[in-house]
């Protein structure tokens, strides 16, 4: 698609459609594998759109795993799962450079094996587990599409996307990620014990150790298409404004902000989160077949994105005060602009 291309022209308006429909499709093909979550499922497949980094925050036994290498298969996409533990390297991660020598010549080089890094959708699972400095690893990757080993600049194929894995409640042994690399995800997403009657259906339908066949929805090209779609639509100047105003409420300095963020964040979001709101909100208009973006898609981006990004103070602690209330409270306290 021209990145000059208005997006009201017939080829826009027929790439909105089969989004749409796409979307529609994969929810139904990955329905045939994960029982309930479909907020998840949305959630997940608006961060696919956006060609967003994901994490995933739940504790064990929920299928995070499953429901990631799930979509993968719907997509069409390579996967490579890379579970984590403390006595990972980076190599490990990204690969390494190897002294080979030529059995025809004789004459030995250094030849580049490619890690599990080299796929189109990655799950680090419990991410958490391996210490900074294997964390790290990823960060390039995540950020530039490319990782460097001995000097040398290895691409990654586009679209390249990481959805890693944390477990809330098993403290022991783990590392928690730094800011810097928290900031990397554009989503946390946390996945909750299904109800009673999805878990009931989990039981009767689900059968352990055995796989369930899953169709491919569209072509790669046909994402990227979509992604590129979800960049190019348009936003009004209102739904700027209302992200950068979510944003800037969450920090404690700001004229903006309520006693309560100011009682109760250390810090806040930062311009990324501003960009990642209006960006899944162009995300969730386009899931909805939508050409017009609206302030209750920004609503629905704004905790996925600022969960990770808002960190609560020791006050916060001492009264068991979570990121998710001062997100809610954000949200609350901060109204749409006037249109004057």
């Amino acid at each position: 698609m021209n990145k000059q291309e208005p997006i009201v022209n017939d080829r826009g308006v027929e790439l909105l459609g089969r989004a749409e429909a796409g979307y529609r499709n994969l929810k139904k093909e990955i329905g045939r594998v994960i029982i309930g979550q479909d907020e998840v499922v949305r959630q997940l497949l608006a961060a696919v759109f956006c060609e967003g980094h994901v994490l995933i925050v739940g504790v064990p036994g929920l299928a995070k795993t499953l429901l990631v290498k799930t979509l993968g298969k719907a997509l069409g996409w390579t996967f490579k799962r890379i579970q984590f533990t403390p006595d990972m390297m980076p190599a490990d991660v990204i690969g390494m450079e190897l002294l080979q020598e030529d059995r025809l010549t004789g004459l030995r080089e250094w030849r580049f094996k490619h890690g599990p890094v080299f796929a189109n959708i990655i799950l680090a699972d419990e991410i958490n587990r391996t210490p900074p400095k294997t964390q790290s690893a990823l960060l390039e990757a995540m950020q530039e599409y490319h990782i460097t080993s001995m000097g040398n600049t290895y691409e990654l194929e586009r679209p390249f996307i990481v959805v890693a894995t944390q477990n809330p409640i098993e403290q022991e042994g783990t590392y928690p990620l730094p800011e810097a690399q928290l900031d990397r995800f554009m989503f946390s997403l946390w996945i909750d014990y299904p109800s009673v009657e999805e878990e009931e259906r989990i039981v009767l339908e689900v059968k352990v150790g055995r796989e369930t066949t899953v169709n491919q929805v569209f072509t790669r090209d046909d994402m990227l298409a979509f992604q590129d779609l979800v960049v190019q639509l348009p936003v009004s100047r209102h739904i700027a404004t209302y992200a950068v105003a979510i944003a800037r409420s969450s920090r404690p300095d700001n004229p903006t902000a309520c006693d309560f963020i100011r009682r109760y964040v250390e810090w806040g979001a930062g311009p990324r989160a501003s960009q990642y709101m209006v960006l899944a909100a162009k995300a969730m208009a386009v899931l909805d077949g939508q050409a017009t973006v609206s302030a209750a898609h920004v609503r629905q981006a704004a905790p996925l994105v600022l969960r990770h990004r808002v960190l609560p103070n020791y006050n916060a602690t001492g009264d068991g005060i979570t990121a998710q209330q001062i997100v809610d409270r954000i949200l609350s306290e901060t109204h749409e602009p006037d249109y004057a």
